[in-house]
């Protein structure tokens, strides 16, 4: 990924959490909650709590909305995604300490199922 991209990114996901930000995108679009709910085969009230941040959106909805909103899949998955660790670890007095020791867990997480070949990347952010 790109330094400019990273940063564009960062921008976005500093100024609004994703459920703040597929609002947004939806008004910008000018398209009701309704039709935005049955193109991702969802009732309203469930969108519209998943818009307000009273119900978590799951993967395969935020695809879904990168394809309604002509966005990439990886700018929303990475804001869906920091929002989600950030959800956990906001009230912790050494979230920081935290997100170090995940990381080397990924990446030990990462070599172990390698080497026992079970391992499936994810595309990286482009």
């Amino acid at each position: 990924m790109s330094k400019e991209t990273f940063l564009e990114i960062f921008d976005i996901t500093m100024s609004q959490t994703f459920c703040e930000y597929i609002r947004s995108l939806r008004e910008e679009h000018k398209l009701p909650l309704r039709k935005v709910a049955a193109a991702l085969d969802i009732d309203p009230s469930t969108l519209s709590k998943i818009e307000r941040g009273e119900r978590a959106a799951n993967a395969e909805i935020v695809d879904k909305f990168a394809t309604i909103f002509s966005i990439p899949r990886d700018k929303l998955r990475l804001m869906f995604l920091s929002d989600k660790v950030a959800n956990e670890l906001w009230t912790e007095t050494n979230s920081n300490e935290i997100l170090q020791v995940a990381e080397e867990k990924i990446e030990y997480i990462r070599l172990r199922k390698s080497e026992q070949g079970e391992i499936e990347f994810k595309p990286e952010l482009k």
